[in-house]
């Protein structure tokens, strides 16, 4: 330092600086004081004893003079500096994110990185280009292969080791396409027969020995009078109730169809009914064939309802609220049969109604854990890759689960196939990216997808914009339906009018002579999904004339046979059709710069709901039983929701849609548009499904409109009110946009 301030000195060839030092005066405050001197001391000590250096002025004839050279040095030492550095370090080098493409200006010797909006990747794919590309790859020859190779291993119960050993060569076949795939283990608890002691069914002097059983049944013998309900439906026990038929301490037997195994449950329990059987209809099927299938009114691990299975996680002792607590089994049509052909009472449905003759069921399943694994593979997206759409295919089945299970799964993997190549070798460059996930243990109710939702459920709800199922896509030919989110409606039918008829020449949309929309029942694998984390979600499915369903779901005559039967000996072609849709949807949603999210949709919905709900207010102001509430509540709600939805329509066709900000605020207020319609007024460990309009449970507006508790409708209609108009607030793109 010393020999550093002699260069200078000399190179003034005048004064020079001393040190820095502080000297704390008597009011306490420190200075800082610099001292010059004309020798080369550091200063004089005897001139100033116990003190400080001080500044002594220099003389007044050579202050100007030193400015100048003072002024003079500085600049040639700054540009002497300059060049060196120029010299040493070049250029600044040029860095390219793989990730996005976009480019970033870097001063290797500075260690800052300056901010650079995200850029568009430059155009290269048209959407007709993107379409004609999709259809080259999906074609009936290639799903022919996959079909037959998928087929080969079963039967793959869930947590199996044949399941497990389909779950890895899905991880295989992602490594292969570069999907940096990944998997979600869960340890649930699954109920299966008692090998030692299996369930039976005593009628008189017959002894019955199922099968086929319904996992999550309550367990124990029960014994009640038979009563036969039809579907099960609330209409059918209605038809019961007008004949006179006991209900309470009966055991009911049911037709499958219509409703969820789940729901005929229910409907029994709550009429007081102690046992449930359930047999196949003999229209479709063999007379023997055995039923399968889940009895929990809900989805997920029933004993962890609302947080994850993972292992060695300390859970409070809740189970859910959807598990049934009386017993359930299945039964085949001759066996059911020939028991109701021996019951006597008043008719209905074509049989006897029964409620004389007793009936025994009993029950020995089994309660085990269960590893179950989850995969997933990504194609990341060049823009938002944080946003994604989630394509989903149950890999578990009961048997060999052809139409349910081996359909879908091959679907995943050439979609996945086809739209990797799109990325590597034709230039497409989706702005977010597309998750393929391959659940299992779907047959007992959607059991790990769910438990994927609920171990991301904060997360996954503000980033996933769309969850596609591929369960039971293909169950026939001829006919067509869905379910969906409203957002998703007028998506799907512009699909379908760009997709061609697996059976003739024209689009999809002119083959579908049926409603196109069916409502999304509790146990369709999209359902989670859309009613207990918001997600807008869709199922769809091709299905024979004039048929509801498929018949040999849920048995173990779901095979290629069967199905290609259905489909008249064509189901690779079908399912090509069917990956079309699925496949095209899902690139619309991640190239287009504006989410394809019709909002509009919506109204309808709210209104045919709060028009029911107003009815009903109406009629009790007027006989005189409620008075202290007002219909205008709600509808200054949808009122509220309909002009935020309108908003952002606006703003879509104001918006400069080559901003990748601007569409990013604008997406991200369409994403909270099905978030926001989950009630925060229920929790979801009791209410799991909190969605306002198609969830379960008293919160939700269908409910509402069926209350006769004055005191709850009062208090339900305010929080739905505030749901609604909560729903509104957040799409608002300003605070001070929000209006009451």
């Amino acid at each position: 330092m010393n020999r550093m301030r002699s260069v200078f000195n000399n190179f003034m060839k005048n004064e020079r600086y001393s040190r820095f030092t502080l000297q704390t005066e008597q009011d306490g405050e420190r200075r800082v004081e610099v001292k010059l001197s004309e020798d080369g001391l550091d200063g004089d000590a005897e001139a100033n004893p116990g003190g400080s250096p001080t500044f002594r002025p220099a003389p007044r004839g050579q202050n100007r003079k030193n400015i100048c050279f003072l002024l003079v040095a500085t600049l040639l030492i700054f540009i002497i500096g300059y060049m060196v550095g120029y010299l040493i370090h070049g250029r600044p080098k040029v860095s390219q994110s793989c990730e996005n493409n976009t480019v970033y200006r870097v001063a290797t010797s500075v260690p800052f990185v300056p901010f650079v909006p995200r850029e568009e990747p430059a155009p290269s794919l048209s959407w007709v280009d993107i379409t004609k590309l999709l259809e080259n790859k999906l074609n009936s020859e290639t799903f022919t292969k996959t079909l037959s190779e998928f087929d080969k291993v079963s039967p793959r119960s869930a947590g199996s080791y044949e399941d497990s050993r389909l779950g890895n060569r899905i991880i295989d076949q992602f490594k292969q396409l570069d999907m940096k795939p990944w998997n979600d283990i869960h340890y649930v608890r699954l109920q299966t027969p008692d090998e030692n002691k299996p369930n039976t069914v005593t009628f008189g002097s017959d002894i019955f020995k199922p099968k086929g059983y319904l996992a999550f049944s309550g367990t124990g013998i029960k014994t009640g009078k038979l009563v036969y309900a039809n579907y099960g439906l609330p209409e059918d026990f209605a038809v019961l109730a007008s004949n006179k038929v006991e209900m309470e301490g009966s055991v009911v037997m049911m037709r499958c169809g219509k409703i969820s195994f789940a729901q005929k449950v229910a409907n029994a329990e709550g009429k007081g009914a102690v046992a449930v059987l359930i047999h196949p209809d003999n229209k479709d099927m063999t007379a023997d064939n055995e039923v399968y299938g889940h009895v929990h009114f809900g989805s997920g691990d029933p004993y962890t309802p609302g947080f994850p299975s993972f292992n060695q996680t300390m859970f409070p002792p809740t189970n859910s609220s959807g598990l049934p607590k009386i017993p359930a089994q299945t039964i085949t049509y001759n066996n059911a049969d020939k028991i109701l052909q021996a019951i006597s009472g008043p008719s209905g449905f074509g049989r006897s109604l029964g409620g004389i003759k007793n009936i025994t069921v009993e029950v020995n399943n089994v309660l085990g854990f269960k590893e179950i694994h989850n995969v997933f593979g990504v194609i990341k997206g060049f823009i938002d890759p944080d946003q994604y759409v989630v394509l989903g295919a149950q890999r578990d089945a009961w048997g060999k689960g052809y139409a349910r299970s081996t359909v879908g799964t091959s679907t995943l993997i050439e979609l996945a196939k086809a739209i990797r190549d799109m990325v590597e070798k034709d230039g497409f460059r989706p702005r977010r990216s597309i998750v393929f996930a391959s659940w299992s243990a779907g047959e007992y109710g959607s059991v790990g997808a769910t438990e994927w939702l609920e171990a991301h459920m904060s997360f996954l709800g503000k980033n996933v914009l769309t969850y596609i199922s591929l369960d039971g896509i293909v169950q026939g030919v001829g006919s067509f339906y869905a379910s969906a989110s409203p957002l998703l409606h007028t998506l799907l039918e512009n699909t379908l009018r760009a997709v061609k008829s697996p059976i003739g020449s024209g689009s999809l949309k002119e083959m579908i002579r049926t409603d196109l929309f069916r409502p999304m029942s509790i146990d369709d694998p999209a359902y989670p999904f859309l009613a207990a984390s918001g997600i807008p979600s869709i199922s769809f499915h091709f299905i024979s004339l004039n048929k509801e369903e498929y018949p040999f779901y849920n048995t173990l005559l779901d095979n290629e046979d069967h199905l290609n039967y259905a489909t008249s000996h064509d189901t690779a072609s079908v399912t090509a059709s069917a990956a079309q849709i699925a496949g095209q949807m899902a690139l619309r949603l991640v190239h287009d710069h504006v989410i394809q999210f019709d909002m509009t949709r919506y109204k309808k919905v709210l209104n045919i709901n709060v028009y029911r709900i107003n009815n009903k207010i109406y009629t009790l102001q007027k006989s005189g039983k409620l008075s202290d509430v007002r219909r205008v509540w709600l509808d200054h709600a949808k009122g509220s929701f309909q002009r935020a939805a309108d908003a952002i329509k606006n703003d879509v066709a104001k918006t400069d849609l080559s901003d990748p900000e601007a569409c990013r605020l604008l997406n991200d207020r369409i994403m909270r548009i099905e978030r926001s319609l989950l009630s925060p007024y229920v929790s979801p460990v009791e209410t799991p499904f909190r969605h306002l309009l198609f969830g379960q449970g008293p919160h939700t507006l269908a409910a509402i409109t069926e209350m006769t508790d004055l005191e709850q409708l009062h208090t339900q209609l305010a929080l739905a009110t505030w749901n609604l108009q909560g729903c509104a607030n957040a799409i608002a793109e300003n605070v001070w946009d929000v209006k009451f």
